[in-house]
């Protein structure tokens, strides 16, 4: 499959370990099978910095990723997601007993819902309920080098 990471530089040799900690699904590299989203990103770090918006393309061999490694996949803004995606943000390092993590991005169009659930001024039921209007995106977070190194190929960086 054809995977996009969304930079503000050229990423042929992506690093899991270079990723931040509290993000949603850990210390990783984070691609999308979405064009857009990848690019959307790109073109919000870009105008922070003033630079140049880059998106890299990768074939990612899930198939075989899913076969041999310890994959989670979350498939909806359910309350596995929510759970899941709280305790990564708060510092917890459950992501670590998996190599490759797919789901829905606590993008801007859910993070207010997320962040109320966390700290306290909404209940799961209510949060899930604000989730549930929301079409997840897709992202995947490799967290293994080693996943990296046998299944992600870099194709092409496009500057936008």
């Amino acid at each position: 499959m054809i995977v996009y990471h969304g930079s503000i530089m050229e990423v042929a040799a992506p690093l899991a370990s270079l990723g931040r900690r509290n993000l949603d699904f850990g210390r990783g590299f984070y691609v999308t099978d979405i064009r857009e989203q990848a690019e959307r990103w790109a073109k919000r770090m870009g105008a922070r910095r003033l630079v140049s918006p880059i998106v890299s393309v990768y074939d990612f061999d899930k198939e075989k990723a899913k076969a041999n490694c310890r994959y989670m996949r979350f498939g909806a803004y359910d309350r596995a997601w929510l759970d899941f995606i709280v305790a990564s943000r708060k510092g917890r390092t459950e992501w670590q007993a998996f190599d490759v993590i797919e789901g829905g991005v606590a993008n801007d169009n859910v993070i207010d819902t997320v962040e109320d659930y966390m700290n306290g001024r909404m209940s799961a039921e209510a949060a899930l309920v604000e989730l549930s209007k929301h079409q997840p995106n897709n992202q995947i977070c490799i967290l293994s080098q080693a996943v990296i190194d046998q299944y992600l190929h870099f194709v092409e960086s496009i500057i936008l």
